[in-house]
């Protein structure tokens, strides 16, 4: 076994290699850390790397598999987990210089707890920008983060540095939190696959300051892995009062069809100003793909219109809310774009966010009723492809910070439905597309077959970047 073969692993193949005995949890923690240290200077993906203890629990691992014990199916499989998600004995600093690093750092995530206790390698903390709060990933503790199909690019974000680390193969699987996209953007800007649960689906804890919008779910190469993952960490949690009831078996019924289901497709939500042309193309063929497979597609609108002013309204009040526990003294630390949306979320009257908020249920009332007549609801992932790494936006400054290109992603975070990206190809310059497949409420399982019989006819899912 090469080193370049550990690393191409999903992790399902190595969870069947530990299985075999054909494969050691050290060998492919050793290989990926090698392989960390040699590539990710250019891509900025990883904040912290402790080999130490990566290894150790790994040893741990190859212990557990020679003895025939396992904890899980991801036991000794690599994870990278982002630097949102506390963890216990690393610092989670967030993107942020106002954290203080000292700790104590004593309390796992429910996510990362789900993790530890399933027995899966911690490989590193992950780059977000600061606190989450924007779609790419750059940030004044951290710097920029780049996309291995071409570092002149972002990743997106705010899970940037996962989905950079996923395609770079410097790890099988990650975590990410999605609040207006932050999964799905950087899935569609890498070429990977990620899914943003249900609401409640994966317990969180804390509650994010953004409120209800934030979800925490599975990010990898393959959608059989992110369901492997998801099986981990949708286990209860009692912290999370939000939590749904618990649920598995996600990586089961993944081979179910897609002949007979109804499916709306719709490239712009009836709304969407501006959309790259060659990601509306990409989308339309996948959409195609879906006819081909024997499903129903209608070209449809869902209802609400543009939900834009909503989701600004309660993401800039979460901004102000992030803030407002920061000292005076420190605010200059901060990222000038997340002051300047606290500031002026600090400026909205309780009035028109008890209005946004109530605007927001009359969406998803909207949605959950379109949702009745549709299996599923096919868009692109993100209006544009990749744009230069450290810029907030490729287009100008309309007011709206990052949500000038990201229209069909917050509406989901609004509604709270399952909504996944996976590639459906690449522009003429060789950067991913994704498509967004979006389930109905509750309906993770649907959405993770639905992308696993799309990924089954699209030969491009397993391409790696150049040079990787």
């Amino acid at each position: 076994m090469t080193t370049r073969d550990l690393h191409e692993m999903t992790a399902a193949a190595l969870s069947a290699g530990f299985a075999a005995r054909t494969v050691s949890p050290v060998d492919v923690a050793t290989a990926l850390l090698d392989r960390i240290a040699a590539h990710d200077g250019k891509l900025n993906a990883f904040c912290l790397i402790d080999r130490e203890t990566s290894l150790a629990q790994a040893r741990a691992s190859a212990r557990r598999w020679e003895a025939g014990k396992p904890l899980s199916p991801l036991d000794g499989v690599p994870v990278a987990v982002k630097d949102l998600l506390l963890t216990d004995g690393w610092p989670t600093l967030r993107g942020s210089l106002t954290v203080d690093a000292s700790g104590p750092w004593t309390v796992d995530a429910p996510a990362v707890a789900r993790l530890k206790e399933a027995g899966a390698v911690l490989i590193g903390k992950t780059t977000t920008p600061e606190f989450g709060w924007k779609g790419v990933t750059d940030s004044p503790l951290t710097g920029i983060s780049r996309n291995p199909w071409n570092p002149d690019k972002t990743p997106g974000g705010s899970s940037g540095g996962s989905a950079a680390a996923l395609a770079a193969r410097l790890c099988p699987l990650a975590l990410g939190t999605d609040g207006g996209g932050s999964i799905r953007m950087p899935a569609h800007f890498t070429g990977t696959y990620g899914l943003k649960p249900s609401f409640g689906r994966v317990p969180a804890w804390p509650l994010s300051l953004f409120g209800t919008l934030a979800h925490v779910g599975p990010m990898a190469r393959t959608v059989t892995d992110a369901a492997m993952l998801l099986d981990i960490i949708a286990r209860p949690d009692a912290r999370d009062w939000y939590a749904l009831p618990p649920e598995d078996g996600f990586a089961d019924g993944l081979g179910d069809s897609v002949r007979g289901k109804r499916i709306a497709f719709s490239p712009r939500l009836g709304w969407a100003p501006v959309v790259d042309p060659e990601v509306e193309a990409l989308v339309a063929l996948a959409a195609d793909r879906f006819i081909e497979l024997g499903a129903h597609v209608e070209a449809v609108d869902p209802p609400g219109g543009d939900p834009t002013d909503t989701f600004r309204t309660l993401w800039w009040v979460g901004a102000a809310t992030v803030l407002k526990d920061i000292p005076p003294d420190q605010r200059a630390m901060v990222d000038p774009g997340l002051r300047a949306i606290a500031g002026e979320g600090a400026a909205i009257p309780l009035a028109d966010y008890l209005a946004a908020t109530q605007a927001r249920g009359a969406y998803g009332s909207a949605m959950r009723q379109f949702m009745e007549d549709y299996d599923f609801l096919l868009t692109p992932s993100v209006a544009t492809p990749a744009f230069d790494a450290g810029q907030l936006s490729p287009y100008a400054d309309d007011g709206n910070a990052w949500l000038g290109w990201t229209p069909f992603s917050y509406p989901f975070n609004l509604t709270q439905q399952p909504a996944a990206s996976i590639n459906c190809g690449f522009t003429a310059a060789g950067l991913p597309v994704g498509l967004q497949i979006v389930g109905r409420m509750f309906d993770d399982r649907g959405v993770l077959a639905a992308s696993r019989a799309y990924e089954r006819s699209n030969p491009l899912h397993e391409r790696p970047p150049p040079g990787h």
